[in-house]
């Protein structure tokens, strides 16, 4: 089949990479422009344009898929499939018409929970047991189109967003080469979402990750453990000089209850930290204090000479 890959982020690379080394036809590739990054703010491309590198593939970059040249370009290229996955704009009806057999989208969950731009981090931080990559047949909704398949996955109790990430973008591919086998014989369904079962997963950016000592203790560690990496958990440290500093958080314990205020240091002493929530209270694990490197609790107290008051 002539397939035309459109995606941005890395968890599409598995997906790519095994297209290119199968008996179909990529025809093209779309992304997102090239952006700046880093102190100097120097252009950097995204990791599916690294990828191909050393391929001749025609790479499409245009600000915005919608636009009547963008779309006239993929049109040229005649697909016969679509796929899209971690693309990071909504493609147009205009762009959905254009390939034969199917336009499809790789999406990180198993939908209708978790539409949108942080299905992975928002299966952990709910608590779901398992997730999965869905392969449907899109539409102009979000991520609302009828469900081709899916491969579940079931989620690690120690699970990070990095660790899940890495996971679904291995599953992702295998998921795919199905789909295309039912699309080849034929046989390829057309599932209904349940729209009473759809939640929402959008877009996070670094507020999210600051805690709410109100929150319970398990919530807050699972939320710890799904915005790692991206976008971190932190807190305010304040020592009993009301002197005030970032503190980040990358692993902690949820504890049974505490009585008292959610925010406090319940238990200072040489090798923890405890933190009293809005239910249960917080043992801090892995930290990294603002300006310093990341470390242990007992690294922490054994470098930190104020003593802590409240977060």
């Amino acid at each position: 089949m002539r397939i035309v890959f459109i995606g941005t982020g890395a968890i599409g690379l598995p997906t790519l990479r095994a297209l290119i080394d199968s008996q179909h036809e990529i025809i093209g590739v779309v992304t997102q422009p090239d952006k700046p990054a880093g102190r100097e703010q120097k252009l950097q491309p995204s990791p599916i344009k690294t990828e191909l590198v050393r391929q001749n593939l025609p790479i499409l970059q245009p600000r915005r898929i919608r636009e009547e040249n963008a779309v006239a370009e993929i049109r040229a290229l005649a697909p016969e499939i679509i796929v899209v996955m971690a693309y990071g704009q909504i493609l147009p009806a205009s762009v959905l018409q254009i390939p034969t057999i199917a336009c499809l989208n790789l999406h990180a969950s198993l939908l209708p929970r978790h539409r949108g731009a942080a299905p992975i981090q928002a299966a952990i931080a709910a608590g779901d047991h398992e997730t999965g990559i869905t392969v449907m047949h899109m539409d102009e909704g979000l991520d609302a189109g009828e469900i081709l398949l899916q491969s579940r996955l079931a989620i690690a109790p120690n699970e990070t967003g990095g660790s899940l990430h890495d996971r679904l973008a291995q599953l992702a591919p295998l998921a795919f080469r199905d789909a295309l086998d039912q699309l080849a014989r034929g046989s390829a369904p057309k599932i209904p979402q349940d729209e009473t079962l759809a939640t929402y997963a959008p877009k996070l950016d670094r507020e999210n990750g600051r805690i709410d000592w109100n929150e319970s203790a398990e919530t807050i560690e699972r939320k710890i453990r799904a915005y790692d990496p991206w976008p971190g958990v932190f807190t305010t440290l304040r020592d009993v000089n009301e002197k005030s500093r970032q503190l980040k958080i990358f692993r902690a314990t949820a504890l049974s209850s505490s009585p008292n205020e959610p925010g406090s240091v319940s238990r200072p002493n040489e090798s923890t930290i405890v933190v009293a929530t809005g239910d249960g209270s917080l043992r801090l694990d892995e930290i990294q204090l603002e300006g310093r490197r990341r470390m242990s609790a007992a690294e922490f107290f054994r470098g930190f000479s104020s003593p802590i008051s409240n977060f």
